[in-house]
């Protein structure tokens, strides 16, 4: 296969999965037992790209951050962010310190995934005929600084899965509760890819290959690109829908996964 089809195969992938509740990083490390594998810069710019590609679909949180940061209610919601950005932040940075390796065998991924999907169904399951509401609460912003941390332990939970999970348990709306994960993602991601970054350029590893900057920045657009509208479509798809398909979507998976590992 030419590297330039993987590429776009791998930016495809990572541009669909990046938000939606289903695990880039699962779905990643699948592709990588059949594509070649990609080094771990580049996946990190990849993801960098389809975290970019989605600001523009919150226009009007864009205006209310630049143009209405002095009403309390921009504040509050600006702090409820922040805190969750911090306590991913702080987290990652301990489980960085303390040497934590993000594990690529596809066994603890098969499970995770099933895991989310079997509660996505059970809790959409429950949350038939029940109010919800559309405030983000300081139990909430907690909660999804929590949930990123776990998804960054389990690979195969899916940070957006793993937040939206603990939003809806805690009463938030579907539409509300993607928007405040995907919010809260942005910093979080851009942070971490930013820090690795520098890490990877400043300390290559010893006898690694030179990047090839035109694949990097291949798989930057192709990312950027299917990001933009996989989220553009999730954030409409919300409004009238229950986040039980993509439980099911995960089940199969898993299912294929275990299958795939079963037949060796």
């Amino acid at each position: 296969m030419s590297t330039w089809i993987a590429i776009v195969i791998l930016g495809i992938i990572e541009g669909i999965t990046e938000f939606l509740p289903i695990s880039s990083t699962a779905h990643l490390l699948i592709a990588e037992h059949w594509l070649p594998r990609q080094s771990d810069l580049f996946n990190i710019v990849i993801q960098s790209g389809a975290v970019i590609a989605v600001l523009p679909l919150f226009p009007q949180r864009l205006r209310q951050f630049c143009f209405q940061w002095r009403e309390r209610a921009t504040q509050d919601y600006a702090l409820k962010i922040a805190a969750a950005f911090g306590i991913t932040a702080v987290g990652g940075l301990l489980l960085d310190h303390f040497g934590f390796q993000l594990p690529e065998a596809l066994g603890p991924v098969a499970w995770a995934i099933l895991i989310g999907g079997i509660a996505f169904v059970g809790i959409e399951m429950g949350l038939r005929g029940r109010r919800s509401d559309e405030s983000v609460t300081w139990a909430i912003a907690v909660a999804v600084g929590l949930g990123q941390l776990v998804a960054a332990v389990f690979p195969g939970a899916s940070r957006s899965g793993t937040t939206i999970l603990f939003m809806l348990l805690l009463g938030l709306s579907r539409p509300a509760a993607t928007e405040f994960s995907f919010l809260v993602g942005i910093p979080t991601m851009l942070a971490a890819g930013g820090l690795k970054i520098v890490k990877a350029l400043s300390h290559p590893l010893p006898g690694a290959p030179a990047e090839d900057w035109g694949m990097v920045l291949l798989g930057f657009i192709v990312s950027a690109a299917v990001s933009f509208a996989a989220v553009k479509w999730l954030l409409a798809y919300v409004r009238t829908h229950t986040f039980t398909i993509f439980g099911w979507y995960r089940i199969g998976l898993a299912a294929l996964l275990f299958g795939l590992l079963y037949f060796g």
